[in-house]
């Protein structure tokens, strides 16, 4: 059995779990440690089997809890050097574990793929999490897709994939230029329709469900990003993430 959630998925904070009956494991802590631990409670979830964390890049969305998660729990981190070098230095954890692309941390039942990918930071990756046989990837803070990232991508039978603007939203909304700019470009985020085509070319024969994460307030709605994807529920679950509350946990079958 893997369970996986979004224990938090946006802007204000990211934390995404992946777990067995015995050992879990946690993608980026952007939350403070006591409000991972009270999403983990509201989904019967328990904090005592996760075994490490994963952070994909030094952006405090994805970073500001695991310095005290890690001491905490007394768990590693793991983390590029170039994220480790370039995190805010109050949220950088007491010690870590470099990761290096492509290479696989080997974790009890689980082997975690670290990704190279593009995104405006010092040496972000997305991951890939094998158990099994099965694959669960997490796959947000995506600029232009990159062959490193299609490739792992493909192999999945579950996903966090980042659904970030819709465009008009992003051309109509309230943000300078620049910043506009910045999450359009080859190192910014993905759109609604760059993660629909994405996924409509890449998706494994085989994916049971894609979790759109990483939804901007300002530039995207709930319901623009999920009809966006209502065409491919044939093939597989098409499920919303929440930057306020736990996701659905969701079994694998």
């Amino acid at each position: 059995m893997i369970e996986i959630c979004a224990l938090a998925s946006g802007s204000n904070g990211n934390c995404y779990y992946i777990g067995n009956n015995e050992d879990a494991l946690l993608i980026d802590a952007g939350l403070s440690f006591k409000q991972i631990l009270k999403r983990m409670e509201a989904k019967a979830l328990d904090p005592k089997k996760i075994r490490a964390v994963f952070i994909t890049h030094e952006h405090g969305d994805h970073v500001r809890g695991v310095r005290v998660l890690g001491k905490k729990l007394d768990i590693p981190v793991y983390m590029t050097n170039g994220t480790y070098a370039a995190s805010f230095r109050t949220w950088k954890p007491v010690s870590y574990i470099a990761i290096e692309n492509n290479i696989p941390v080997e974790m009890g039942l689980f082997k975690v793929y670290p990704i190279l990918k593009n995104h405006d930071a010092a040496e972000p990756t997305s991951f890939r999490v094998e158990h099994r046989g099965y694959s669960i990837g997490v796959f947000t803070d995506i600029g232009t897709p990159c062959d490193n990232v299609k490739q792992h991508l493909k192999q999945c039978h579950a996903l966090f994939l980042e659904t970030n603007y819709d465009p008009q939203l992003l051309k109509e909304g309230p943000y300078p230029y620049y910043l506009k700019v910045r999450i359009d470009s080859a190192v910014g985020h993905l759109s609604n329709i760059q993660a629909f085509e994405l996924l409509k070319e890449h998706a494994h024969p085989d994916l049971q469900c894609v979790f759109l994460s990483h939804l901007s307030a300002e530039n995207n709605r709930p319901e623009l990003a999920y009809n966006q994807f209502k065409s491919l529920e044939e093939k597989f679950l098409v499920k919303l993430t929440d930057r306020f509350a736990a996701s659905e946990l969701y079994t694998m079958a």
